[in-house]
């Protein structure tokens, strides 16, 4: 089984190759670039450098949210650019489940945090010992909400994710149990983590055409969100009069 897989989520642009238990190529930038510069450049070139014909691929997997909204458009517009094209099934990853498919062989329960902004996190909890457990699935909360779940679950955990250095200070006050964080290079989004987890959903029949294939936000976008404010202080007013 061969797997292309895309990560725009967040600030790491990443694109994987998976073919049965080898990684046969990964390119990942974590630079101040939009992913409409990186993106296709860095699957080119690794279509280029292990001269893949695309024909041959059995599935496109992407990181399909949360995450950037910008990001997780481009992602999706390419993988569903080439499932169309190929006539490829796409997979739909959580990008926290991928995230958390980095900690292969930890007996800590694993805490991605992706920074949201405004004191919220993208997160969710999992064990991945042996096999991969979704203990609480991706979500959209405050970081004081995900701090009380980890803290009555009295296990040590361990924490990856952009989201580690925003509250890293704030973690190591009020968690409550031993914790510890993730190594630079497993604490990223990583296009081969998206791939490997991938193959498991293909196995289970998890996958969908390109046109049934979106990203899943979890909440408004921030344009959406000053849009509803302004709607709401606008029927204040009205309601003032």
């Amino acid at each position: 089984m061969k797997i292309l897989a895309l990560d725009s989520s967040g600030l790491v642009a990443s694109v994987a190759i998976v073919e049965d238990e080898n990684l046969i190529a990964e390119y990942t930038v974590n630079y101040k670039k939009t992913h409409s510069q990186t993106l296709l450049p860095m699957l080119n070139e690794i279509v280029q450098m292990t001269e893949l014909d695309l024909e041959t691929i059995d599935a496109i997997a992407s990181a399909g949210g949360p995450g950037s909204f910008t990001g997780l458009r481009i992602g999706a517009a390419i993988a569903k650019g080439l499932g169309q094209a190929l006539g490829k099934p796409l997979i739909h990853i959580p990008t926290v489940d991928g995230l958390a498919y980095n900690m292969f062989g930890t007996n800590q329960l694993i805490c991605p945090l992706m920074d949201a902004r405004r004191e919220q996190v993208y997160t969710g909890l999992y064990f991945f010992e042996k096999e991969f457990e979704v203990v609480e699935q991706q979500m959209a909360v405050a970081i004081e909400i995900i701090i009380k779940k980890i803290n009555k679950y009295k296990r040590p955990v361990v924490f990856l994710g952009d989201g580690v250095p925003v509250f890293k200070e704030r973690l190591m006050k009020e968690i409550i149990v031993p914790l510890s964080f993730a190594p630079c290079h497993m604490n990223r989004q990583r296009a081969g983590a998206v791939a490997a987890l991938a193959q498991k959903y293909f196995n289970e029949g998890k996958i969908l055409t390109a046109a049934e294939f979106q990203p899943d936000y979890l909440r408004l976008s921030q344009a959406e969100r000053e849009r509803l404010e302004k709607e709401k202080v606008i029927k204040e007013e009205i309601g003032q009069e």
